[in-house]
């Protein structure tokens, strides 16, 4: 397999190239969904191919192919350096990659079941089960549960020497009931709004125990439809790890991807109103906000051993005690800024070009406990799930909304409310933070649809957080 991205490498290096690297990529992947207790969608997909990156000047040119000839592969390497030369046209700033270690390595998830072994028939027979116990409640008129799971080889291999092999094996699920009421409808989802997935095998379903929880997650979703809407004003908002998890992602995790600050990228997410000269000394929250983007942590969605550059995966300090301290790099972004690479270079596929993406950028735990921070609250608004999220291109202004509240009063939580919805701006919400929940609240949130770039690319990151709470939020927003 080595041999396939060797010989692209190259070709590379033969039509001219400073520098090349291959990825040869084997990637296969299972997604089923059962609605209302029939198999909506069950598939299994595989791909194969060798994606070549090669380097002239500070341009870079890319080429994929599913086709593993040596004529082939000779071909992609020295296309990817005929479109490194066209791009070098119009020069950028000369800058050499950033120096990592040069390794032949081998690196393989930790699991205990693969996910692909698991016969379907079982797999199956747990959704039509989990949407089953959903319908139990009346109100329930649509029951959905899913899983997925993906199993990827890489071989990379560089110019400098790098010889790596990873196994990538990541695994998860999740379902959602919705009852329908008299003109409006709610939904409840588990683990999260998006699903939970983790590197690991089916394990990670079992430990989820969704058929327990299945009941209690319909429940809800017809309390919701009878319940007090959302209070509305300033007051604490308490928020529930996945939600918190959401909030990192969208008002952190891109903000601090060296490409948008550098206005190298801009799709999808938009820039970032970060400033590099200001790195080290941006006040980005409060002295309780510690974030890192940690490549090593075991079972969460964004861990590897190397990244697509053969960085190796690391820890890398973002946000120290409310400073900004650290970004999102690559090799070539982290030379420019003066900066050792973080390994944040990812790509989707064989057939895409690496670029900057979120590793696991989470927010180390603190000392309270989400009974703590309910017992110290006189008035506020407990909400758990992500419902609806929306962000401006500098991820500054933002508004959350939530699939589930509770009220809090005088230290107790009481009435269920629906609609809840936060709104802020980034610096000064963060600023707000004021209580933090323990280790044992902390999880690792997984987040399997993070887009960015044009071709899009869909990225697996992780989000480490546990309850969070936050003084004087405005809540209860309508429009």
């Amino acid at each position: 397999m080595f041999d396939h991205a060797r010989a692209a490498v190259e070709a590379a290096l033969a039509a001219g190239a400073t520098y090349a690297d291959a990825r040869y990529v084997e990637a296969r992947d299972e997604q089923i969904e059962v609605l209302n207790g029939t198999v909506e969608q069950l598939d299994r997909g595989e791909a194969a191919g060798v994606g070549v990156r090669a380097l002239v000047g500070s341009s870079w040119g890319f080429f994929g192919t599913h086709d593993l000839s040596p004529a082939a592969l000779k071909s992609a390497g020295s296309r990817a350096t005929e479109i490194a030369k066209a791009s070098a046209v119009v020069p950028g700033k000369p800058s050499p990659l950033a120096d990592v270690p040069v390794v032949e390595a081998d690196y393989e998830t930790p699991y205990a079941e693969a996910p692909l072994e698991v016969p379907i028939s079982e797999k199956v027979d747990l959704l039509i089960a989990v949407t089953a116990a959903m319908q139990e409640v009346k109100e329930i008129r649509l029951a959905r549960a899913s899983l997925g799971a993906w199993d990827t080889h890489k071989w990379f291999v560089s110019s400098q020497g790098h010889r790596i092999h990873q196994h990538i094996v990541e695994t998860g699920g999740g379902f959602d009931a919705t009852a329908l009421g008299d003109g409006e409808t709610h939904r409840r989802s588990y683990p999260q709004s998006f699903g939970q997935f983790e590197t690991g095998g089916f394990e990670v379903v079992r430990r989820w125990d969704f058929l327990g929880n299945a009941p209690r997650i319909a429940d809800e979703a017809a309390a919701l439809l009878t319940a007090a809407d959302c209070p509305e004003g300033e007051m604490t908002l308490i928020l529930e790890a996945s939600q918190l998890a959401l909030q990192i992602h969208e008002s952190v995790g891109h903000a601090i991807e060296l490409d948008r600050i550098l206005g190298w990228e801009a799709a999808f997410a938009g820039t970032s109103h970060l400033e590099l000269a200001k790195l080290g000394s941006h006040r980005y929250g409060s002295e309780l906000m510690n974030i890192t983007a940690d490549a090593t942590l075991r079972g969460a969605l964004g861990t590897f051993g190397f990244d697509d550059e053969g960085t190796p995966a690391q820890r890398v300090p973002i946000v120290d005690r409310g400073r900004w301290v650290g970004v999102l790099s690559g090799r070539d972004s982290a030379a420019i800024a003066g900066l050792p690479p973080g390994g944040m270079v990812r790509a989707d596929g064989y057939a895409r070009l690496p670029m900057v993406r979120m590793t696991n950028v989470g927010l180390l735990p603190g000392d309270s406990s989400l009974e703590e921070m309910i017992a110290d609250t006189e008035r506020g608004v407990f909400m758990s799930t992500n419902r609806s999220w929306s962000i401006d291109d500098k991820r500054l202004n933002f508004q959350f909304g939530c699939e589930i509240g509770w009220e809090i009063r005088n230290g107790k939580l009481g009435r269920m409310v629906k609609n809840p919805t936060y709104t802020g701006i980034t610096p000064r919400f963060w600023a707000q933070l004021d209580r933090l929940g323990g280790q044992d609240e902390w999880v690792h949130w997984g987040t399997p649809n993070c887009g960015k770039g044009q071709p899009m690319q869909v990225a697996h990151t992780g989000h480490s957080a546990s309850p969070g709470r936050f003084a004087e939020v405005r809540v209860g927003v309508k429009g």
